[in-house]
């Protein structure tokens, strides 16, 4: 994942401050909140499609690999035919090929490493910011049904020309921020990092898969 998509989804996660116009929050902190929930959804459809695009690579490279070592065993063979017909020009050119092939295989297998890598990290990326999404979603909730009797708050102001960066820095600094002085409460939980929230991610499909093993066992002992 590219480094400026990188820092913008720590942003979210870790809830980063950004000034904001006063008068802006002041006037229109629904508009301003849902605004925030809105920044925070094409930061996560960025990351789905960077997920994308790395599964993507990352097949392309398996169906290469795949390709080349099936290459390299049928040019083993040829080359056993070759020499049998007396034709060692001909092994000698296959056996030029295998030895290319040889040299692609690594860097290929490194390529298909550091994919995986990145899919994971971009999995748990995705999985970060929709719990990061789903609390703030919540809070707003909560925010708008204890304002349903108030007048409708005006409008929002267009995002104009901010760079992404910029609207990345508003996300959850100012939704949280804005909360707390609309409503005296505490908005999202902002003490987690988003290496800390991929990891409780990882522990909690660790501790599922952990179940699931328990319950096949006691299923092939007769057990209920």
């Amino acid at each position: 994942m590219a480094d400026s998509l990188k820092t913008r989804v720590g942003r979210i996660i870790a809830g980063s401050v950004h000034a904001l116009v006063d008068h802006l929050e002041n006037h229109a902190p629904l508009a301003v909140m849902e605004q925030s929930l809105r920044e925070a959804d094409t930061v996560i459809g960025e990351v789905r499609h960077e997920l994308g695009r790395t599964s993507a690579n990352r097949h392309l490279a398996q169906q290469q690999h795949a390709h080349l070592n099936g290459q390299h065993g049928k040019l083993a063979e040829q080359i056993d035919q070759a020499l049998a017909a007396g034709r060692e020009d001909l092994a000698r050119a296959a056996v030029a090929r295998q030895l290319d092939i040889e040299a692609q295989i690594p860097v290929l297998e490194t390529t298909l490493a550091d994919f995986a890598r990145q899919e994971s990290e971009l999995t748990g990326y995705v999985a970060a910011l929709q719990a990061k999404q789903r609390e703030m979603s919540d809070a707003l909730e909560g925010f708008r049904q204890s304002r349903a009797s108030a007048a409708p708050a005006p409008a929002a102001a267009a995002p104009g020309s901010a760079s992404p960066a910029s609207r990345m820095d508003a996300v959850t600094g100012a939704f949280d921020r804005l909360y707390a002085r609309q409503t005296g409460l505490s908005g999202t939980d902002r003490s987690h990092t988003l290496d800390q929230a991929a990891k409780l991610k990882e522990l909690h499909d660790l501790v599922r898969d952990h179940k699931i093993a328990e319950r096949m066992a006691r299923l092939k002992t007769g057990q209920p």
